[in-house]
């Protein structure tokens, strides 16, 4: 048990809080609002403050703290706040950024309310060079398929209204695109990580079966989206729809009554 540095984590949470909201009031502030700069700044410097304690985290430790559900929560809240703030700095969508902000805040405070034991042991399974780039490149897509869900929603929500914007809709292309391809990258590392780890490549784990299907959905989205690009709202409605099948991937599994045949409840 290391719970001499964990004590800590409530102090880097409440300087990461505290920059991301000095990011939103240079947001509303006269004198920076119209400068992107400061607010992407302040906006890295809170996701920062998290890395570092990950960092930090994974020395006190002696192995890449991304084994249990609380650890890759602090990565997810270190990923999101980082393409919010591009997404910002590239294309001033000031509410993306702070809907990222959001995100990151709200896996701050489950990771305060819910800490996890955080021991030294590592399981043999976890034990290979697959690991570490497979779990990072899947919280990497997460996060990005999250930025992305939050246009999902937001463009539903204008198509209502016949206010929404076809720019928003590219930019959501660009983005599942982009956490498509990491997602696959995840899911051909998990491939290899199994093969090394159980023999096989492949096993239709229940754990494996609803990322294959959190895949399948977002290869739906693009696939509407080449096919008939005219379908805007079902586009959107498909987009919200894979991350709430991503969400129950990621958490939901491990409390389904399938998690008891599952070789991934390591996670939990």
């Amino acid at each position: 048990m290391t719970p001499n540095y964990w004590q800590t984590f409530p102090a880097h949470a409440a300087a990461a809080g505290l920059a991301w909201l000095l990011c939103i009031a240079a947001q509303c502030h006269p004198a920076t609002r119209s400068r992107r700069l400061p607010v992407t700044a302040l906006a890295l410097l809170g996701g920062g403050i998290l890395a570092a304690f990950a960092a930090g985290l994974w020395l006190h430790l002696g192995r890449p703290p991304m084994r249990t559900l609380g650890e890759t929560r602090l990565w997810y809240a270190v990923f999101t706040p980082a393409i919010g703030a591009f997404l910002y700095h590239q294309f001033r969508y000031r509410w993306l950024l702070n809907y990222s902000l959001g995100m990151a805040v709200l896996f701050v405070v489950i990771c305060l309310l819910r800490p996890d034991s955080y021991n030294k042991a590592l399981m043999p399974a976890l034990q290979s060079v697959w690991f570490v780039p497979h779990v990072l490149v899947y919280l990497f897509s997460y996060a990005i398929f999250a930025v992305s869900s939050g246009i999902a929603v937001f463009g539903l929500v204008q198509t209502a209204r016949r206010r929404f914007d076809p720019a928003s809709l590219e930019l959501a292309n660009r983005l599942v695109y982009l956490g498509f391809a990491f997602l696959s990258l995840g899911l051909l590392f998990g491939a290899l990580w199994a093969k090394e780890a159980w023999g096989h490549y492949w096993t239709w784990d229940p754990k494996e079966t609803w990322a294959m299907l959190t895949w399948l959905g977002y290869l739906l989205y693009i696939h509407i989206r080449h096919r008939h690009p005219e379908a805007t709202r079902a586009s959107l409605r498909i987009l919200a729809l894979a991350f709430v099948v991503l969400l129950l991937c990621w958490f939901g599994v491990n409390y389904m009554p399938s998690a008891t045949q599952s070789v991934h409840t390591y996670t939990q």
